[in-house]
């Protein structure tokens, strides 16, 4: 049993799955986008969501392996809306046909689950030649909302529902390099390091969504929120790049990490559920409100990326 249940002020705990937060919830009609949608909690996530009656495009890398998750998923849920699309956030070409595909298709975009990621891979540069963990983790998801959000805003008005940007974050941006962002050494590879690099990713999605929260704040008008979320310490293959991690999660998971079920419940919980209606810029955990850290909150380190990564996509 997960030891630390206590509940907080939403009523749900570490130990809620994504099927609990949104127990009664109904999300027909809703459209929703879900990145890495193939595998982990990308895949509870999609699950739980049409589960809910949203209609989910899984963003995916392998489309085997998208294809082989749908399956299964329309198996278990015949009425399940779900559909899969090829995109690899690590190549802008890849994200900008994906988006491009995406809004000549007609559909509507309520929901963006911004959840793909690398973790803690060895030093290595993306297609575009930038450090992946910040190219896959970061930049392909600023880029994607970049591109999708005109789709949003134009549903939100003709629907008059909140549109919601959900970024998957984690409690490893507190661990980035000392200065937060390297913005002067982003390629350098004499100085990186595979965790303090995924951090600075992972502080990077907290970021981007508290300036986006802030940008869409002055348009008049626009119902969409964004905020971020740590979705706790979850035994995914996100760890496939490390051994040593690979043998503690074995070892220990079953006594310390989430499953998978409670590894998606936060994600769920700030995309579908009403309490979060109109609360943006926050960050969540265990899908409560929780606090990001000090860089976290910084406004002018938010600014700033937010203009290194527009200079970066142009």
């Amino acid at each position: 049993m997960w030891p630390f249940n206590r509940k907080g002020p939403s009523g749900f705990s570490s130990s809620s799955t994504a099927e609990d937060v949104t127990q009664g919830v109904d999300g027909t009609g809703l459209t929703a986008i879900v990145t890495g949608a193939s595998s982990g909690i990308g895949t509870e996530t999609t699950r739980v969501l049409a589960l809910r009656g949203v209609h989910v495009i899984m963003g995916v890398r392998n489309m085997v392996a998208g294809k082989d998750a749908k399956e299964a998923i329309v198996k278990e849920i015949p009425t399940a809306k779900v559909d899969a699309m090829e995109l690899d956030l690590s190549s802008m070409a890849s994200v900008k046909k994906f988006a491009s595909d995406f809004n000549s298709s007609g559909l509507p975009l309520n929901i963006l689950v911004n959840n793909a990621g690398v973790m803690a891979t060895p030093f290595m540069l993306s297609k575009d030649n930038i450090e992946l963990q910040f190219a896959t983790n970061h930049l392909g998801h600023f880029l994607l909302t970049n591109l999708l959000l005109e789709n949003m805003k134009k549903t939100s008005r003709k629907s008059r529902k909140e549109g919601r940007i959900v970024n998957v974050s984690s409690e490893a941006h507190r661990f980035s390099y000392r200065e937060g962002i390297r913005f002067d050494k982003l390629n350098d590879k004499s100085g990186y390091s595979s965790f303090a690099a995924y951090g600075q990713s992972k502080l990077s999605n907290v970021l981007h969504a508290n300036e986006l929260a802030r940008t869409i704040k002055q348009d008049d008008g626009v119902e969409i929120t964004a905020n971020s979320l740590h979705p706790g310490a979850i035994a995914t293959n996100l760890f496939r790049q490390s051994n040593i991690m690979n043998g503690i999660v074995n070892t220990l998971g079953r006594f310390v990490l989430k499953n998978v079920q409670q590894g998606a419940a936060t994600t769920c919980y700030v995309a579908l559920h009403p309490q979060v209606k109109g609360v943006s810029g926050e960050y969540f955990s265990d899908s409560n409100l929780s606090k990001a850290s000090a860089q976290g909150r910084d406004s002018e380190l938010a600014k700033k990326l937010w203009d290194f990564s527009m200079n970066l996509i142009n």
